[in-house]
């Protein structure tokens, strides 16, 4: 059995493929997955799993160079906007357009479904390298 934090096997295994500049996307449950794009749907009811504690697993595992969130987020939820860029700290966080960042959602690894209920509370993460 797993010793660290994420134990879903597929999103373990697409973060061990995941090379330097790859794109992972972890959504909120109303964000669409573009046609051709994996999606992980780790959905269960509203709320579970949350976006945040789908988030914190991931950073587990996942050298992070760049995040981008919508811009629109910031406008609405200005403290959770916050939140999340302190999570990805040291990572650089870029803004964009709610629909840019769904256009780019189809250059992405996969797509991972939450069950969160918060607008935009969604997050594009850019692989680094560890060295």
């Amino acid at each position: 059995m797993k010793k660290t934090q994420l134990l879903n096997s597929a999103l373990s295994e697409l973060i061990a493929t995941m090379g330097h500049g790859d794109m992972l996307v972890i959504g909120d449950a109303g964000l669409p997955v573009p046609p051709g794009t994996l999606r992980i749907d780790l959905a269960v009811s509203r709320g579970v799993p949350s976006f945040a504690s789908v988030l914190d697993a991931v950073l587990s595992e996942l050298q992070v160079e760049t995040a981008l969130l919508a811009g629109e987020l910031s406008e609405v939820n200005a403290g959770l906007f916050a939140e999340m860029a302190d999570k990805v700290a040291p990572a650089r966080v870029e803004t964009v357009t709610h629909e840019a960042f769904k256009a780019l959602s189809a250059k992405a690894r996969a797509v991972v479904r939450t069950g969160e209920f918060t607008p935009y509370c969604n997050i594009i993460l850019r692989a680094g390298v560890v060295f």
